[in-house]
């Protein structure tokens, strides 16, 4: 692949078989963003687990400490007081059957959607819609729920989601750039913490293979899991 200019004086910056420190890395990560706007900041983990196995099909969500610099569109699909709950929350829209009907007929204007557990009847005749595109609610990441109210908040508070692709890699947005090292490695800390909790008993040996941060459209930096903590 070939690489534009900015993004090869970056890669200069660093050494591309080096490990760094959590700091280091992210630091160097804010420093290589080739971008002219307020570059996202990601962190990738490959994991030694098989997703294949539903015991380490691993998912969850974190409310990071400094939230990811995005604002995110939240969906709730509920009715009554719950409705009523979301709407003073923050919720962005809040709807039953005429939002389940609007999704069907292509609308996508919202990140997350939330719902509560008598709602999911009808909004699991969408999976086909929504599965592929990682927005059906699931118990598991805190988006089927009584507390609308809470889901809500801590969604437009900086929650994230994370689930492994097929090979068993785990890729999330941590912050921006304008963040700074220590903050994103705040953000890092919760999400390295959250996933060392949720290693599968199954697991033998090493858990965790490696660890890279990136700006978006800057170049990867090998970091020293380790030194996360």
């Amino acid at each position: 692949m070939k690489r534009g200019k900015k993004y090869v004086e970056a890669a200069k910056l660093f050494d591309k078989s080096k490990a760094y420190t959590a700091l280091e890395a992210l630091d160097l990560a804010c420093k290589t963003s080739t971008a002219k706007f307020d570059a996202s900041v990601d962190v990738a983990f490959r994991l030694n687990i098989d997703p294949r196995k539903a015991e380490q099909n691993i998912r969850g969500a974190i409310v990071l400490p400094n939230g990811t610099g995005k604002t995110r569109k939240v969906l709730v699909i509920a009715r009554g007081a719950k409705a009523q709950e979301a709407t003073e929350a923050g919720a962005d829209f809040v709807g039953e059957e005429e939002m389940i009907n609007k999704i069907n007929q292509g609308w996508f204007e919202f990140d997350v959607i939330v719902a509560t557990p008598d709602m999911m009847g009808k909004l699991g005749k969408l999976g086909r819609v929504l599965g592929p595109k990682g927005l059906m609610p699931n118990p598991k990441t805190g988006t089927v729920t009584m507390d609308v109210a809470k889901a809500v908040k801590e969604i437009k508070a900086g929650k994230v989601e994370y689930r492994p692709d097929k090979v068993g890699n785990i890729q999330m947005t941590i912050g921006k750039v304008s963040f700074g090292a220590d903050k994103l490695k705040e953000n890092l800390k919760t999400v390295y913490d959250a996933l060392l909790k949720a290693r599968p008993s199954t697991i033998k040996g090493s858990y965790v293979k490696n660890v890279s941060v990136a700006s978006t459209m800057g170049p990867g930096i090998k970091v020293d899991f380790n030194t996360i903590d």
